[in-house]
């Protein structure tokens, strides 16, 4: 099965030639180590049980998954915040928390309990997706399936499952707008075909390419730059690269970024 999206201008990305951007996207930080954090491991959680209800000196499993679900709240303005996803509950998480609350109409009080578990699991849906956004927008465009990157198939997945957390928040920041995603996951072979980087993150599923109709790509930019995202690309071409690249230890990078 192959997928060919093609940008508001009518190019296909296949066809689009790669120039000075491919070759910064994605490309290993000096002295950046190739392995993985350990909480880069892949676990998905689908209809997650929040068992209890968790506040700021809490740490575990659950507090990890609560980050990954709140990544997106990261800041209120252009900052290269993140929100450590080391799965204990510290300022960090507390301010996204509360941002998170905030933003869905809840008591920002910062302690995530049933109402605010309960909003975190409207926004997936069964497969493990989330609620506005499907595993087929990320695959590989060649194959249609997440195999041949970087990492395991599984850990891009998860990877993938992590950015859309955070586009969920860019979306909801952008008022409800629909995100369209051009090209998520690529296969070593794919990224090759087109000419992507050597260590592009879209080789580890942590990278989209977006379009918002009817949004200015400079808006889509400011706004995720409040996201937690620590790879963006320029706002002058026809779509919105982001990627997490800190998560894998990688040095930010935000091509026109007011940080």
């Amino acid at each position: 099965m192959t997928f060919l999206f093609r940008s508001s201008g009518g190019r296909s990305l296949e066809s689009r030639s790669l120039d000075r951007r491919s070759m910064l996207r994605g490309t290993l930080a000096v002295g950046a180590g190739l392995a993985f954090g350990p909480l880069l491991l892949s676990g998905t959680a689908q209809a997650y049980s929040w068992s209890r209800t968790m506040k700021q000196g809490d740490s575990g499993a659950d507090v990890l998954e609560l980050q990954i679900r709140v990544a997106g709240w990261a800041a209120d303005s252009p900052s290269h915040t993140r929100v450590g996803l080391d799965g204990d509950f510290g300022p960090g998480t507390l301010a996204a928390v509360k941002r998170f609350q905030t933003a869905y109409g809840l008591d920002n009080d910062g302690i995530a309990g049933p109402n605010t578990h309960a909003k975190l699991n409207a926004l997936e849906q069964s497969d493990g997706s989330t609620a506005h956004f499907n595993w087929s927008e990320f695959y590989d465009q060649a194959s249609g399936n997440f195999n041949g990157g970087k990492v395991s198939a599984a850990q891009v997945k998860e990877n993938a499952r992590r950015c859309m957390y955070k586009l969920e928040a860019l979306r909801k920041k952008l008022g409800d707008k629909p995100i369209t995603v051009n090209s998520g996951f690529r296969s070593i072979a794919h990224n090759a075909d087109i000419g992507g980087a050597s260590d592009s993150m879209h080789l580890y599923g942590t990278a989209a390419d977006l379009d918002v109709p009817g949004v200015a790509t400079k808006t889509v930019y400011q706004k995720a730059e409040t996201c937690g995202f620590s790879g963006l690309e320029r706002y002058t071409v026809d779509h919105q690269h982001v990627d997490s690249r800190a998560d894998l230890g990688r040095d930010w990078w935000w091509e026109s970024g007011t940080v």
